[in-house]
Parts: structure tokens; C-alpha cells; sequence
């Protein structure tokens, strides 16, 4: 399960998340840990986008996540992929920086959660791809082990 912030304005045209240049991206990613699209479900902290697609309000991602946790409990995947700062925060209770929350092994509510890198991060700063390939080492080492 891949868990980003909000939906933009290409996904709440089109109904789906992670459309666009970062969607594409997020395919690649998702490709890279050994898996297609469709094998993984994508959700958002927030579920509907803020207006100026400004940041998340803390009650905002307060009202939405019991439907996150809802959407957590009915698919029960096997790892959460939290993409960026707000979905970070937002599923480990934590303002640490996400420099340092990336690179290690989390757990979200007993789901082992892997912390990296938002594709939309990505477009504008490619230098961090090299990063998110580690993450998602470790992630596809989580999803092979027994």
C-alpha cells in the first residue's frame, strides 16, 4: 500500500490517484520493488484536495483518518509506502524530518512502513532518486521476507 497527501488537481479530475508526471513516477516505483500497479492500492492521508492545494490543516488530516485506518484494515497489506512528509507524519504521529525518518524500518500499527520520498519531490529535485532507490530496496527486502 502506497499512502501519499492529498489528492491534486489531475486526480480529483479524474477520480484516481497519482495521475500525471508523478503517478508515472510512482508506477516506476512501484515497478522497482517488483510489483504492477494494480497488484498495490494507493490512498491518500487527506481525501480531498486542499483549496490552493495548500498543505494539509491538522484537523484535516484529523477528520480523514478514520478512513484512512478504514482503508488500512480492510486491505491489510503486507507493507505501507509512506510517500512524503505529510503521509509520514500523519501515520507515525512524528514531526521528525523526513531525512530522518527514510532509511529504516517503521511499523504502523503492526504493518511494517517504509518512509521515502514523494514522486511529485522527485520531479523537482532528481538528485533524491538515487535515495529513493535504497528506500525502496528495503521495501521489496520487507515484502521477500518469510
Amino acid at each position: 500500500m502506497f499512502v501519499g497527501e492529498a489528492p491534486g488537481a489531475d486526480e480529483d479530475r479524474q477520480g484516481e490517484p497519482f495521475v500525471g508526471r508523478a503517478g508515472q513516477l510512482l508506477n516506476s516505483m512501484i515497478f522497482a520493488i517488483g510489483l504492477k500497479r494494480e497488484e498495490v492500492y494507493i490512498a491518500n492521508v487527506i481525501k480531498c484536495r486542499p483549496p490552493g492545494n495548500r498543505d494539509p490543516q491538522p484537523e484535516e488530516v484529523e477528520q480523514c483518518e478514520p478512513y484512512l485506518i478504514r482503508q488500512i484494515e480492510l486491505i491489510r497489506p503486507r507493507l505501507i509506502v509512506a510517500l512524503g512528509r505529510h503521509a509520514a507524519h500523519s501515520l507515525l504521529k512524528t514531526e521528525l524530518p523526513l531525512a530522518k525518518l527514510r532509511g529504516g524500518r517503521h511499523s504502523y500499527h503492526d504493518t511494517p512502513l517504509i518512509v521515502t520520498y514523494h514522486p511529485a519531490y522527485l520531479l523537482r529535485s532528481p538528485g533524491e532518486k538515487r535515495k529513493v532507490w535504497e528506500d525502496l530496496r528495503l521495501a521489496r527486502s520487507v515484502l521477500e521476507a518469510p
